[in-house]
């Protein structure tokens, strides 16, 4: 019973950890890229920062990277780059690894 039990909390917390970061940091990316035209390029960098962040928390460095470098290219004015970047982040970020959906053990 009690290794059912940690192997159970084991998954919740990876479901958990895989919400804190990956799915936060597609819907922040998802809000900005929808909201652009009402942000000043200080929000959009600063949260491009903080998803690049997520990102690295959860071991996605590609992704972590190209939007770090999207946050920069928004800081220098430079929207068409911050657009290119933020685009193939958000690719990289869909080629990340979800948790895998627990399949029910048939019991007879």
């Amino acid at each position: 019973m009690e290794i059912s039990r940690k192997k159970m909390r084991a998954e919740v917390l990876e479901r958990i950890k895989f919400v804190k970061t990956c799915v936060m940091a597609r819907e922040l990316c998802l809000l900005v890229r929808t909201h652009r035209a009402v942000l000043e390029p200080k929000d959009v960098q600063e949260i491009c920062q903080y998803i690049s962040s997520l990102c690295n928390e959860e071991g996605c460095i590609e992704p972590s990277e190209l939007c770090a470098k999207a946050a920069e290219a928004i800081g220098l004015g430079d929207e068409e780059k911050h657009l290119e970047l933020c685009g193939q982040s958000c690719v990289k970020c869909g080629e990340a690894r979800r948790p895998q959906p627990k399949k029910d053990a048939y019991v007879a």
